[in-house]
């Protein structure tokens, strides 16, 4: 585990890993509506839930993180992209709990961007993924510094910090209160 807050401990990474396989898994279509026989996606939540179980170390997964991300440049719909980085953003908790939050923000991203005429989308989206929490993983990501606090890691000046992934996680995060 690296020095930075935004790691969470090994426990704390498997238990928040499954709540961010179930949000990018429940975008999962999205991206294979565009994209149906690219498995990387798929693979990755796979694994993360195998990480999540205890089956898989993280030194392995943080190697295969990168994977899934690379099926966002197979696609061409925004929200066939979004999907495919929630996967990878799930993948990489073995790495880094913070990107619990990634996942969960991209799949609401996508969610939006796939149901352009529903203008709650994402707010729904976002209360589903709440509701999914179990106490652990809630208490976990809790330990999260607020997006923006710290600047090593997922929740630094990156790409979660910008747009509708910021007002995401920070959506997410003051419904973790």
């Amino acid at each position: 585990m690296t020095g930075s807050p935004q790691a969470l401990s090994a426990s704390d990474r498997r238990a928040v890993a499954g709540w961010a396989a179930d949000c990018a898994e429940r975008v999962l279509a999205i991206f294979e509506a565009e994209s149906p026989t690219d498995p990387r996606p798929r693979d990755a939540i796979a694994r993360t839930r195998a990480f999540a179980r205890g089956e898989l170390d993280a030194a392995g997964e943080i190697r295969r993180r990168f994977v899934a991300g690379r099926a966002a440049q197979v696609v061409t719909t925004p929200a066939a992209i979004a999907a495919a980085r929630a996967a990878a953003q799930a993948a990489g908790v073995a790495h880094m709990g913070a990107h619990a939050l990634g996942a969960a923000a991209y799949a609401a991203e996508a969610a939006g961007l796939s149901r352009p005429d529903q203008v709650d989308a994402i707010r729904n989206e976002i209360h589903w993924q709440l509701r999914q929490l179990s106490p652990e993983a809630k208490a976990a990501l809790r330990q999260l510094p607020l997006l923006g606090e710290d600047t090593a890691g997922p929740l630094g000046p990156g790409l979660l910090s910008r747009g509708i992934l910021a007002t995401n996680i920070r959506a997410i995060q003051a419904g973790l209160a």
